[in-house]
């Protein structure tokens, strides 16, 4: 009998959510990699990805009998400005698993052709911004962080165009559910009460179940949202993360970080740090992130208040005191993960509090790196002297190696071990990964994926890969790549 491998709740919400397509097919299809581990998490059968099945599945050829392949429709705020038509205009949801973990995931295709919502693009993807699809995404995943999934990557063997003709590509990703703040408002935006009703259900159903059982399942299911952002924003900011396009239609309803687009990891630090060549306004920047996350939030509530549970009469005054949850965490979290980044106790001390605050400054004033500093830090801090050796990064120093001595020692070393990564996908490093692979050579970035599944342990011979760049290989600019 022939196993099943798709299921498709999405597919029988209204037709208006979403609408039915096939994909492109790659002309000549070249993989570039595939992921077994997460194929076999995924419950895919054994070998699927390697399968003439599988290969078709991920060139856009072909999709199991079982799949039901649509582009979802969705609006949103482009960097403040709303849009009330967006949605997959290059990606089609092939259809759901059931995984290991009893959750169900989505199974993307990018780079799958044009949709209704291309906006007259191609639909297509280029090889770069696929390669930076794979390696962010892994990363984080082995960051700890929340995140989408790259499943496979392969060559299309066409030409896109964008500034001129480069190879083309696909990405299959995987995902909690591609459900949007800006999936929300493009039912809000035509004042569809019922639509926005049904969403919020099915929403609900997905991933907050247990707001529903309340007595105010539509706030809880907000309260739920806001939380799960404040904890991946707190996350992304002690890595030193930049998304670089954090419009509504790239926040996830999930609580994972979706669309790697211009995203960058910081190599010096600076709060305002930005990397995006279409952030001209610094909207995105790196210490922007927990405010622009609470404007997001804010335009999600706006989209609820027709459904609000205590009436639309209440429902101002009561997202009010429930966006302050997400305040309150987004803060408290950030000033947790750099407490135990520096080993020292919770947030709540004011002193401590205050120091963080001292470091980010001497960090920004000495230009140092932010990934490298916290990774010194790991030992006893003696490395940053050695590295370092200002007179300010001494007297920083002296007074951490201070305040950490009166910590439990293990304790402290483990929270720093814990939350201070050696290896981040670098931004010279995936630059290099995506050159050599427009080149016709993948072990770069093979090599490069291989480190970044470890990240918190200290790897032999693989020094290079937790240098900052010299100053002929720094990346100063992300791009879109759409």
């Amino acid at each position: 009998m022939t196993t099943q491998i798709f299921e498709n709740s999405y597919a029988k919400l209204p037709a208006h959510f979403f609408t039915r397509q096939s994909a492109e097919a790659a002309r000549a299809p070249d993989v570039i990699a595939t992921n077994a581990a997460l194929a076999d998490f995924l419950n895919f059968p054994d070998g699927y990805l390697e399968s003439a099945a599988g290969r078709d599945m991920i060139s856009g050829t072909a999709f199991d009998p079982s799949a039901k392949p649509l582009a979802q429709v969705y609006a949103g705020h482009q960097f403040g400005g709303f849009s009330p038509q967006l949605g997959d205009g290059r990606a089609l949801l092939i259809g759901e698993v059931m995984a290991k973990d009893d959750m169900r995931y989505d199974v993307q295709l990018k780079g799958s052709g044009q949709t209704p919502y291309s906006r007259s693009g191609d639909g297509l993807a280029a090889l770069g911004p696929v390669i930076r699809e794979y390696v962010m995404s892994e990363a984080m995943h082995a960051l700890g962080v929340p995140t989408t999934r790259a499943l496979a990557a392969i060559r299309t063997g066409s030409p896109v165009y964008r500034e001129g003709a480069e190879q083309g590509a696909m990405l299959t990703r995987v995902a909690l559910s591609h459900i949007r703040i800006g999936t929300f408002q493009f039912f809000a935006a035509r004042n569809d009460t019922d639509a926005i009703a049904e969403l919020a259900d099915y929403a609900m159903d997905r991933h907050y179940p247990d707001a529903k059982s309340t007595d105010t399942p539509i706030r809880s299911f907000f309260e739920c949202v806001c939380l799960a952002q404040a904890e991946l924003i707190a996350h992304w900011m002690a890595l030193g993360f930049i998304h670089g396009v954090m419009n509504t239609d790239n926040m996830a309803i999930s609580g994972q970080t979706i669309d790697y687009g211009p995203c960058a990891f910081m190599d010096h630090f600076h709060a305002m740090k930005v990397f995006s060549s279409i952030d001209t306004g610094g909207r995105y920047a790196w210490a922007r992130q927990p405010q622009i996350g609470h404007w997001n939030l804010l335009r999600f509530a706006e989209t609820l208040i027709p459904i609000w549970d205590s009436g639309e009469e209440h429902a101002v005054a009561e997202i009010e005191d429930s966006i302050a949850l997400y305040s309150e965490c987004v803060n408290a979290r950030m000033a947790l993960r750099f407490a135990d980044k520096l080993g020292l106790p919770a947030y709540a001390d004011i002193d401590t509090d205050s120091f963080i605050q001292n470091t980010l400054g001497m960090m920004q004033a000495e230009g140092l790196d932010f990934t490298r500093f916290f990774a010194s830090l790991r030992e006893d801090g003696d490395h940053l002297r050695d590295w370092v050796g200002t007179e300010a990064t001494d007297a920083w120093l002296a007074d951490w190696q201070k305040r950490v001595s009166k910590e439990d020692r293990e304790a402290s070393q483990t929270a720093r071990a814990q939350n201070s990564p050696i290896y981040i996908p670098r931004n010279h490093q995936v630059a290099n990964a995506i050159a050599n692979a427009e080149a016709g050579a993948d072990q770069v970035f093979h090599d490069l994926l291989a480190v970044l599944q470890n990240p918190y342990e200290r790897q032999d011979g693989k020094e290079h890969y937790e240098a900052a760049p010299k100053p002929d290989e720094e990346v100063t600019q992300t791009f879109c790549g759409t």
